[in-house]
């Protein structure tokens, strides 16, 4: 049932002195904004598995802290600061239970998950891990930026870490936390799309000089392919373009910020921006966002036998690395449809 990592696991168990045998307590900490049409399902679910739960109201004009208090849930306020991570930290600095477990409105536990969470809560103590990872399900069903229908992701947090010395000889504290990934499935149900805050967000956060690292990278390039509008992409441009040219950044990075800076140079019909960041992206294998704006950027210059091309390769010689749909059904779309502007309607059909 459940997996842990690191080798050195093993060891730390065996130097660790006996510990208590009962059940531990856990307690939900959450942060929320307007979140009555869900947050009473989200907090129903969790009954029996939570000892407490803190919910963090960063500005609601609903009824989302009525909600809150009705179930159990002692309610605070945040004034909101555009930044996620402190709403967070704030939550959790409130927790005094052993295990934090974090969670958002629109995520629920179905019953088989609930038996499996109490059986997991029984058992936690003897595994002695510091987090918990549970399958996040149902993200592809809500056009997320994520391109995985389940997905592992840290759900449960040991609240106040002891710190242990391993190995038999050359001993070390060990510091990094000891992973356990549960077979726990967390339902996520989101009741509308929150791009257009995230891009915000994303701009705010380089307007503000903030270091945007690798992960927020990939996820500022990821939104934009999935809800950004022309004018987000030229806005995101100035940002993408140093990252191109900033040597503390992994080839990933700029494969990824080329990408975007590809589609910006389609809105532009800049040639030689397109030569420049598909020359980019070919320095590995080729991704099949690249080829995609290649087969767009040929068709908008009528070039319709080398848009198919381009477009032949987004969905079927490469993979993406943004936007899985880059790789399925838009590239084989639009080969449709250069077919029927070329009057071959039985490939384009």
């Amino acid at each position: 049932m459940y997996s842990c990592a690191y080798e050195q696991f093993e060891i730390q168990r065996l130097d660790v002195p006996s510990r208590r045998c009962d059940v531990i307590t856990i307690i939900l900490c959450m942060i929320v904004k307007n979140e009555e049409a869900c947050l009473g399902k989200c907090l129903d679910s969790l009954k029996g598995i939570v000892d407490e739960m803190i919910v963090v109201d960063t500005g609601s004009t609903d009824n989302t802290i009525q909600i809150a208090k009705d179930k159990g849930a002692q309610v605070y306020n945040f004034n909101w600061t555009g930044d996620f991570s402190e709403a967070r930290n704030y939550a959790f600095s409130l927790a005094k239970c052993d295990y934090i477990y974090s969670a958002d409105a629109d995520e629920e536990i179905d019953e088989d998950n609930r038996e499996r969470f109490i059986k997991l809560k029984e058992d936690i103590d003897e595994l002695n891990v510091d987090i918990v990872q549970m399958y996040y399900c149902n993200q592809l069903a809500f056009r997320t930026v994520y391109n995985y229908d389940r997905e592992l992701r840290p759900k449960l947090f040991k609240r106040i870490r002891e710190f242990v010395w391993v190995d038999p000889i050359h001993e070390q504290v060990l510091l990094e936390p000891v992973v356990c990934d549960s077979d726990i499935e967390i339902i996520h149900n989101p009741r509308e799309n929150h791009s257009g805050r995230d891009l915000e967000t994303f701009r705010n956060a380089v307007r503000e000089g903030r270091r945007i690292s690798r992960r927020l990278l990939g996820m500022y390039a990821r939104e934009l392919f999935l809800a950004g509008s022309d004018e987000d992409f030229l806005n995101a441009k100035e940002f993408f373009t140093e990252a191109t040219l900033d040597n503390n950044r992994s080839l990933d990075e700029i494969k990824e910020a080329s990408c975007v800076l590809a589609h910006v140079a389609v809105l532009e019909k800049d040639a030689d921006a397109m030569l420049k960041y598909s020359l980019k992206d070919a320095i590995t294998e080729m991704s099949s966002e690249m080829c995609y704006e290649l087969g767009n950027y040929y068709y908008n210059k009528k070039d319709l036998d080398e848009a198919i091309v381009w477009y032949y390769n987004a969905a079927y010689e490469c993979s993406s690395i943004l936007d899985i749909r880059k790789s399925r059904e838009l590239p084989r779309l639009a080969i449709a449809k250069c077919y029927r502007e070329l009057g071959n309607e039985e490939q384009g059909s």
